[in-house]
């Protein structure tokens, strides 16, 4: 996977500290080739260990996520373990080992072990196989129609927000697309296309994490409260929530039809992360990042900063859904198996993420993204609320 060699610096980045960091100044750059000192250096080995560390952590956190709910079970907090997902347990394992490798000063040595850039791009790509695209033709008109809708609505509300309060354009994609797409995913996608900071983007992850286990109580409670039919609060909790599996589990405390509308809107959005990152892409060549007086730039700028796996999560979802469509019931054994590794590099993914963090570059952000974050959040809610009730009234499964 090739790098660009004059990588972007945000607008509230000043040179010195872009340049001093290398190794964790973008999302998915490289790995610092400057060698420490000493007389000895087995670089090798120390990568070795980096995805040693990575892969130890990611088998922890597939054995948390699996555990706890067994050991909750039966007691008060048997509810919040079992919404607690992957994501959660992977970035605070990260972070965790993450301080042990700075107070014993490998994390320089070690980095060349976190392959960040390789973890996400290989899920997202693997994330497309799990999307059934003649299954949202067939049975989604309403959710096709709502994601049109609601999508560009609390993107383009979320991109006004965070321009007024001043944040950051690089973390102003990261958040609007996270909000109105489909959290974590969309602001991976995202970050490639912008080419954003590890912190900013493990920042928003946070931040979806943060919003998203609330919401998987508070919706069906709130769907109640107003007495919506399960299709109209099926498809207000999967234009809504901002993870799939917080998606599921919120669907399934409201029942069977609100949970199958609920996953089909949401795959109705993740669909549309392929659009936003050359949306994305363009605006940032074309526009942001563009030295003033300097001569425009060529279709050629704008493939070379296309995130080129977001086709493959496209070439993904076509060939899933041939596959599907020729193979029938049994190839939904084989489309579990690829899901099942795709949230395995995911794993990883994150728990990279959390290894790389770096605290002081996260405190620039401040209160700014949560309010942001928030007053998306309540719009979205408000914006689904009513293009759901409009599109699923009357609706069956």
């Amino acid at each position: 996977m090739a790098t660009d060699p004059t990588p972007a610096v945000a607008a509230d980045d000043s040179p010195a500290p872009e340049s001093a960091d290398p190794g964790t100044s973008e999302p998915f750059a490289e790995p610092s080739t400057v060698e420490p000192s000493g007389p000895s250096r087995p670089h090798w080995a120390f990568a070795a260990l980096g995805v040693l560390i990575v892969l130890v952590l990611g088998a922890l956190t597939r054995f948390l996520e699996q555990s706890v709910p067994e050991w909750a079970a039966g007691s008060a907090l048997a509810d919040v373990a079992a919404a607690v997902e992957y994501p959660v347990y992977a970035i605070a394992l990260g972070l965790l080992g993450g301080l042990v490798i700075s107070l014993t000063r490998l994390r320089d040595k070690v980095s060349g072990g976190f392959r960040t850039e390789f973890f996400i791009k290989t899920g997202l790509v693997l994330l497309g196989a799990s999307i059934n695209l003649s299954v949202i033709a067939r049975a989604a008109g309403p959710a096709i129609a709502q994601a049109l809708i609601v999508v560009p609505l609390v993107f383009f509300f979320t991109w006004w927000l965070a321009g007024r309060l001043g944040l950051d354009e690089k973390l102003r994609a990261l958040v609007s697309s996270a909000v109105s797409i489909c959290g974590v995913s969309a602001a991976i996608t995202a970050a490639g296309a912008v080419r954003a900071r590890r912190e900013q983007l493990a920042y928003t992850a946070s931040l979806v994490i943060l919003f998203a286990l609330p919401s998987i109580f508070l919706l069906p409670w709130l769907a109640d409260v107003f007495g919506l039919s399960a299709p109209v609060a099926g498809a207000w909790i999967g234009g809504n929530i901002d993870t799939t599996a917080a998606v599921a589990a919120a669907g399934a405390i409201v029942g069977e039809e609100a949970l199958q509308i609920a996953a089909v809107v949401k795959s109705t959005q993740n669909v549309l992360m392929g659009l936003v990152a050359v949306a994305l892409t363009a605006y940032f060549t074309f526009r942001v990042e563009r030295a003033p007086g300097a001569k425009r730039p060529g279709l050629g700028a704008l493939w070379t900063r296309f995130p080129k796996f977001a086709l493959g999560f496209l070439l993904a979802s076509v060939v899933a859904t041939w596959y599907l469509d020729v193979a029938g019931e049994s190839g939904a054994a084989q489309i579990g198996v690829v899901t099942d590794l795709r949230t395995w590099f995911l794993i990883l993914a994150f728990v990279s993420i959390g290894l790389e963090f770096r605290l002081a570059r996260l405190r620039e952000a401040g209160w700014r993204p949560i309010a942001v974050f928030g007053g998306a959040a309540v719009f979205n809610l408000a914006v689904a609320l009513l293009v759901a009730s409009i599109l699923f009234r009357g609706f069956e499964v």
